[in-house]
């Protein structure tokens, strides 16, 4: 019995507050049992030097944690004049996620930069922040086509993430810290809408898995995705300020 009383293949609570934060293009608050990220979405046109004159567009991503989003203080990397590897390597994966739903060439020479925020982590604070930023990034772009810059809709598929794994020799879906950080494996995955995998980041952390534990975790990947990327779809066209709820695969919107 996992300590939120879930099932092993149960998402947790999950929230995506659209327009939590007015001046970006887009911008969406996610909660995810207790972890929170904000997400927002700049798009600007115009690409980066090295991109320019190509006819394609770019995206960009920038992940980062406050002091307090955890137990203990962490000083702020900017205070200390480097990114640590952790936050390049989270912000590079978040990047490297959403572009694999984007088509360049519909996009034209115009640039969109996502930055994730985490308020309060609590165990998949980088898969929540990809499943939020990809609703971000699609009112964003909604926002470019209203005002005549972008005149096709660039988005190929929409992009979630998750994380799974094997813990009391169980495997589960969507781990909270107190199960991440005693998983004999633990995994990462980045799916598109339509179930292709993106992205598989995995390590057996005390015994190595083999080939069917591999598979029965990336059934309860595309499981979890299936029901997040609904819950997705319904966020890039709602109305401003609406907040969507999925709680054991029930949609609710407010």
């Amino acid at each position: 019995m996992r300590k939120d009383s879930r099932r092993p293949d149960q998402l947790r609570d999950m929230a995506f507050h659209l327009d939590w934060t007015q001046a970006p293009e887009g911008s969406v608050l996610v909660e995810a049992g207790n972890t929170r990220v904000l997400c927002t979405a700049s798009l600007t046109e115009g690409v980066p030097r090295w991109r320019k004159d190509s006819g394609l567009g770019w995206v960009t991503a920038e992940y980062a944690m406050l002091p307090r989003a955890t137990s203990t203080r962490s000083p702020r990397e900017s205070t200390k004049g480097k990114v640590g590897g952790r936050t390049q390597e989270i912000s590079r994966l978040i990047g490297r996620g959403l572009r694999a739903g984007v088509d360049y060439a519909k996009l034209g020479e115009n640039m969109v930069e996502i930055d994730c925020d985490v308020l309060q982590a609590d165990g998949g604070t980088r898969t929540a922040a990809i499943s939020g930023a990809w609703i971000a990034l699609a009112r964003a772009l909604q926002v470019g086509r209203k005002q005549g810059f972008i005149t096709a809709d660039p988005l190929r598929d929409s992009i979630c993430a998750i994380s799974v794994g094997i813990i009391d020799s169980e495997a589960r879906l969507d781990l909270p810290y107190e199960e991440d950080v005693r998983a004999q494996t633990d995994m990462n995955v980045v799916m598109t809408g339509a179930g292709s995998l993106v992205e598989v980041q995995g390590t057996a952390e005390g015994k190595p898995f083999d080939r069917e534990e591999l598979n029965q975790l990336l059934d309860l990947a595309q499981q979890g995705c299936k029901l997040i990327t609904a819950a997705q779809l319904q966020a890039v066209t709602a109305p401003p300020q609406t907040v969507l709820r999925l709680r054991d695969g029930d949609i609710s919107v407010n």
